[in-house]
């Protein structure tokens, strides 16, 4: 059995040295994910520099997970600073093969550090923290070929062995997998063009674990918007992320969920069990 953790923190360096109120909580959020002791754990939404973590931030997260192998990417020039980044922990004494893939994406998404592969002896893992949108969808058109880019290097990938892909993709695929769909149609996560985007993926050979393994389960969703003070008290939430897997392994899934982030809104990290 191998298990899995993702989780979008929204800046390590917040997480890991502020003595804010949300990071308390954004720490109560990683004694969680501790406590789960999984193998190996994505984190999207660093926003470290391009010198990734500094020493003190390697030492806060040896606190919570020693003995991890720690591969980081940053977002580079002529990428924007301290943008977008994402990072995996495996168990030291796995063998892995890391690789920062550039996909063809358009604009600086290829130098925003949104992609992080590990290739292990049966399956490679795939870390993703996917381009926004944006507000007025001012970066949809580019958000589009990133998603034609992203299934064309899964399906190159899974050529060769099954891979497991993991993080934020900022769509919420149907509508139950948001709480208010009627009234989003036009934004940023929800439209036509995004959902369509995450369908071509699934049908190029990948299966959304969630919704293998529950159905069509309502009411479950793994973001809160932050700039609404109750849409975690009403659970007015979205499904934006998630564990996909090749088709070849969905039924070695055993365990596909959300775990309770407390009072934190923003993201809660997800959870992937496969027998394998």
């Amino acid at each position: 059995m191998i298990k899995f953790i993702s989780w979008n923190i929204d800046s390590i360096n917040a997480a890991l040295t502020s003595e804010s109120a949300r990071a308390v909580l954004s720490r109560k959020v990683l004694e969680t994910i501790q406590n789960e002791n999984a193998d190996i754990i994505a984190i999207q939404e660093t926003k470290l520099p391009a010198t990734g973590p500094s020493k003190k931030h390697l030492e806060e997260l040896d606190k919570y997970f020693p003995d991890y192998q720690i591969e980081w990417v940053s977002s580079l020039p002529p990428a924007r600073k301290g943008y977008a980044g994402t990072m995996v922990l495996y168990r030291k004494g796995m063998e892995a093969s890391v690789s920062v893939p550039r996909i063809g994406a358009p604009d600086t998404m290829d130098d925003e550090g949104r992609l992080l592969t590990v290739e292990f002896k049966n399956f490679y893992f795939v870390n993703v923290y996917t381009p926004n949108a944006g507000d007025g969808l001012k970066r949809l058109a580019e958000r589009q070929k990133w998603d034609v880019a992203y299934a064309d290097y899964l399906s190159q990938l899974n050529q060769n062995k099954p891979l497991v892909a993991c993080g934020d993709f900022n769509v919420a695929h149907e509508e139950i997998d948001l709480a208010n769909p009627a009234s989003n149609h036009m934004s940023a996560g929800f439209t036509d063009e995004e959902r369509a985007g995450f369908t071509n993926l699934l049908s190029r050979g990948f299966v959304d674990t969630f919704r293998h393994l529950h159905g069509d389960v309502r009411d479950v969703y793994s973001w809160w918007a932050q700039r609404i003070r109750t849409s975690k008290i009403n659970n007015s939430g979205w499904r934006i992320d998630y564990f996909l897997v090749s088709d070849c392994i969905k039924d070695k899934v055993v365990r596909s969920e959300m775990l309770d982030s407390g009072d934190r809104q923003d993201h809660a990290p997800l959870v992937l069990e496969l027998d394998i």
